[in-house]
């Protein structure tokens, strides 16, 4: 056997009996029909094996050269799948089924994982996922089903069927851990979802029952809000008569230097101890599936026959569409529990739906939004899901989402980009809703804990929203640079601005400051314009064109912050003397652009603002300068009797959000390049083809751009994912 010894070496049982005998004889060259009791043998032994690191890989590569010949990765994946059956059937005390199928998941995820990372092609063909041809099909494979299809339907009926408890919970977990094995295959495919990709497992997966992928999107969810704790686990899956050290022993050493198993999170470096790992692997898988797109061909693509390899593979790539994925439009369509079934089920016409707790799961999504895969699932069912959508809408606790929100951003120096990039979407799309606008200038914080700058006492929460979208702004400002980002804070403002309520003093300052630091950087890049004159376009025309790309840029975002500032005048100076103040106080900095003719229309309002309260103030000056106080109460007297006579009415700007065309170009690196950060996989950066190996920790990706669409008298405004 090589490497690995045939003979044990530290037990009394007959050398046949032995797991490292098994084991040795399973990655051997010896072909064991799926019907010989060496399977069971294998199964039902409890492995208490030692091997260091290099003996598992050298098991590893034994298996390699032989799985062509033996079949046995298959032979055991159809065991697993006979063990979940039977487990399925099993109440009461865990049975030794149960421990037969986690012998089944620990062995195969070692070496099917080993063979995935180790492919010598992407299409992976070493995995041989059937049986040899001399020998046949179990009779309970059904005729044209394959081994992967056989094994995922089980896998996933245990998942949807079995309830959570210390009984079932690391069997649970090792099905989870074993189906992000299975659906690494990911890893080797390019960016771009195209038609020569493989990933049998998790097209398996795509290919079951609706009934059954709607239970599989239910336990996950509910994995994930319940959050079960790993401590609970009972882990005496075999007689105890039978087990010197049994499974965490085998946890502990050889498999958990090539796979993650559950002994890891005991031993959790990151401090979390509250992390449950069943909830972090139920979101991750749940992540995967509902974001993966399978290329295939349209219907009426004709084969081209030439010769021209790069103009076939474009005109395959132009004629390729996507597959529907059940996982995804389950979590489409899914409800709340506590709407009527009869009224739900009898506005959808395809049958029944995904019933969840959006009670739970918005309260445990409020809890976890630190997380950037709790992010990422926000934003996936706020996009995807109208009634969940709706149903944050109504909350009267917006608080509960907002706060964990802000607070991100405020941190945005520890986030990655593409956490706070989604973080500003989730923003954008809620601030779609005018009845969320209103209500988040009601909802009263006492403090803001976390806000260092300055003491935030008794500020609404839309105040509190506006002061991190203009820090946002502030800190891309400085670090990122990102025009998206920018174009996003802004458009989420300007959908804010008709609706804003008692605008907080400190908020109407960062606002006007806003302007004031846009306003330096754009009179910087006009100097630097001035000054190169005509030597920059003779020496290098391209930095030219990209200084007046960039001088463009900022025209249109001053230009936006005065629309923000317009927007509040226009329909909402009665309930805002805090923003009018601000204007006052600061009304030289827009001086400078009073005869832009970018701006100049803009700023007449604003001027016929400030000539109204400016006269006001005159009148009341006489006996010599006003405190601040009474200047404030000056302008809450004036307000009242404001009647926007002189004002220009532009139209109200409404900016919504869009997926680009091509979104899992970006949510299907980005869900790997998670589930890789978080531990939840050691994978070999060197084979991954899905995104950049070793990719740096604020990874930047290009996230939208501004369209202007006239839709229904409205300037309505797109910010697209650009991936």
């Amino acid at each position: 056997m090589g490497a690995v010894p045939s003979t044990p070496r530290w037990s009394s049982a007959r050398p046949q009996d032995t797991a490292e005998y098994l084991i040795a004889t399973f990655v051997g060259e010896k072909s064991f029909p799926v019907s010989s009791d060496f399977w069971q043998k294998l199964l039902e032994l409890p492995l208490n094996l030692q091997w260091p690191p290099h003996r598992v890989r050298q098991a590893c590569e034994l298996f390699v050269r032989n799985n062509y010949d033996t079949r046995h990765l298959a032979k055991i994946l159809i065991h697993l799948a006979w063990c979940l059956q039977e487990s399925l059937s099993t109440s009461g005390e865990p049975s030794v089924v149960y421990g037969k199928a986690l012998n089944a998941l620990y062995i195969s995820s070692i070496f099917l994982k080993y063979l995935i990372e180790n492919a010598k092609t992407e299409r992976i063909e070493e995995l041989y996922l059937s049986l040899d041809e001399s020998e046949a099909m179990p009779a309970d494979v059904t005729q044209g089903q394959t081994i992967e299809d056989f094994l995922m339907n089980s896998v996933l009926r245990f998942i949807g069927s079995i309830d959570v408890s210390p009984n079932t919970y690391v069997l649970h977990l090792e099905l989870l851990n074993f189906m992000l094995i299975a659906m690494s295959t990911q890893l080797l495919s390019g960016p771009s979802p195209g038609l020569k990709d493989v990933n049998p497992f998790i097209d398996a997966a795509m290919a079951q029952e609706r009934s059954l992928v709607m239970l599989v999107v239910r336990r996950l969810l509910l994995n994930y809000i319940t959050r079960p704790p790993l401590n609970n686990a009972r882990y005496s899956l075999f007689p105890e008569e039978s087990q010197p050290g049994g499974v965490l022993q085998k946890v502990g050493s050889a498999a958990a230097n090539i796979v993650l198993l559950p002994f890891n999170y005991l031993v959790s470096s990151s401090g979390e101890g509250s992390r449950s790992p069943l909830a972090d692997s139920s979101l991750h898988i749940l992540l995967i599936l509902i974001h993966y797109r399978k290329c295939i061909l349209g219907d009426e693509f004709i084969v081209d026959k030439s010769d021209d390899t790069t103009a076939s593979d474009t005109n395959l790539k132009q004629n390729s569409c996507f597959s529907e994925n059940p996982f995804c439009k389950a979590l489409e369509n899914a409800t709340d529990v506590e709407f009527d079934r009869l009224d739900t089920e009898a506005n959808v016409p395809n049958g029944p739906v995904l019933r969840l707790p959006f009670a739970s799961l918005f309260d445990t999504l409020g809890m976890c939004l630190a997380d950037e895969a709790a992010v990422l699932l926000l934003y996936s069912l706020l996009q995807g899901n109208s009634d969940f959508l709706e149903y944050v809408l109504v909350r009267t606790d917006l608080d509960t989402l907002l706060m964990p929100v802000l607070e991100a951003l405020y941190n945005a120096p520890k986030r990655s980009s593409n956490q706070i990039y989604m973080l500003l979407i989730i923003l954008l799309m809620l601030s779609q809703d005018s009845s969320f606008n209103a209500s988040i200038h009601k909802l009263i914080l006492l403090s803001v804990p976390w806000y260092k700058e300055r003491l935030l006492h008794q500020t609404s929460l839309g105040s509190l929203m506006v002061i991190i979208l203009i820090r946002t702004v502030q800190y891309n400002l400085s670090k990122l640079r990102d025009v998206y980002l920018h174009t996003t804070c802004l458009a989420t403002l300007a959908n804010m601005a008709p609706h804003v309520h008692r605008l907080s003093s400190y908020a109407s300052q960062r606002l006007v400051s806003l302007f004031d630091m846009l306003s330096r950087k754009y009179n910087k890049l006009a100097e630097l314009r001035d000054n190169s004159g005509h030597l920059v376009k003779e020496e290098n025309g391209l930095a030219d064109d990209t200084q007046s790309t960039e001088m463009h840029i900022y025209t249109d975002f001053l230009r936006l912050v005065l629309e923000i500032l317009n927007a509040i005048l226009t329909y909402a100076l009665p309930r805002n003397p805090e923003v009018v103040y601000a204007i006052m106080h600061r009304q030289e900095v827009f001086q400078p652009f009073k005869t832009h003719p970018r701006f100049n229309e803009l700023l007449e309002n604003i001027y016929t603002v400030l000539d109204f309260f400016n006269s006001r103030m005159d009148a009341q000056s006489v006996d010599g300068e006003l405190s601040v106080e009474k200047v404030l109460q000056v302008i809450i007297v004036n307000c009242r009797s404001w009647r926007g006579e002189g004002m220009k009415m532009f139209t109200q700007l409404r900016f919504t959000y869009e997926q680009e065309s091509r979104p899992e170009e970006f949510f299907i690196p980005y869900v790997w390049q998670l589930v890789l950060s978080r531990g939840a996989l050691s994978f070999n950066h060197e084979v991954i083809n899905l995104f950049l190996a070793d990719p740096p920790e604020d990874r930047q990706s290009n996230y939208g751009m501004a369209l202007d669409n006239d839709v229904n008298g409205e300037s309505e405004r797109a910010v697209f994912l650009d991936a």
